[in-house]
């Protein structure tokens, strides 16, 4: 059976091992859970179970129509399944499904640059900063022919920055303390400090 779970970015630390070695370490606050929704293949088309996490003050009507009783949920995020099954609505999902030695996928939201520059975006070396050059310093110079009259695409450009979806995997369960709802993960996972995480593991 596959183990996925809703949680967030904590702090990042380290472990010191017997040798004197340290170890990178992310704490990562997992769950609860409940599970809102299980979509089967014969009513929906595909295995699913959607879960829910976070306390909201408000949510949509019609979210609320769909969850009734089962809470507001900030998150809510639907993981594949073999067999939909094992899973009830209303159950509650933990940490404690988890193991030491776990190699889990780990997917977040890089942290958010808003509008940059083609030198920060894309790492350009810019203009010379004499020379005819003023107030040219940090721009990006032609971005096209004359003779095809367009911009092609794909061009790297200014543009927003950051804020996209990353996966690690391979990240390998350390600890598990299902008392504060934690999980060490050896390693750097993507995101802010208390931005949201897809746990997953086979």
């Amino acid at each position: 059976m596959s183990k996925f779970i809703i949680g967030q970015k904590n702090i990042m630390t380290r472990q010191f091992l017997a040798d004197g070695l340290w170890i990178p370490l992310t704490i990562i606050e997992a769950g609860p859970c409940v599970v809102t929704a299980v979509k089967t293949k014969e009513k929906h088309g595909y295995n699913a179970v959607q879960l829910g996490f976070g306390q909201a003050k408000h949510i949509k009507k019609p979210q609320s129509l769909e969850l009734k009783d089962l809470g507001k949920f900030k998150y809510l995020k639907e993981f594949r399944v073999d067999n939909p099954a094992d899973y009830k609505i209303g159950q509650k999902i933990d940490v404690s499904q988890f193991a030491l030695g776990d190699k889990v996928k780990v997917t977040g939201f890089g942290k958010g640059r808003g509008f940059a520059g083609v030198v920060k975006r894309h790492g350009f070396s810019g203009q010379p900063a004499t020379h005819g050059h003023k107030d040219q310093l940090r721009t990006s110079g032609s971005i096209g022919a004359g003779g095809v009259q367009h911009v092609f695409k794909g061009l790297r450009m200014a543009g927003h920055m950051g804020d996209t979806q990353i996966s690690v995997i391979n990240l390998e369960v350390v600890a598990i303390k299902p008392e504060v709802n934690q999980l060490w993960v050896k390693g750097v996972v993507p995101g802010a400090w208390h931005s949201k995480l897809f746990i997953f593991a086979k």
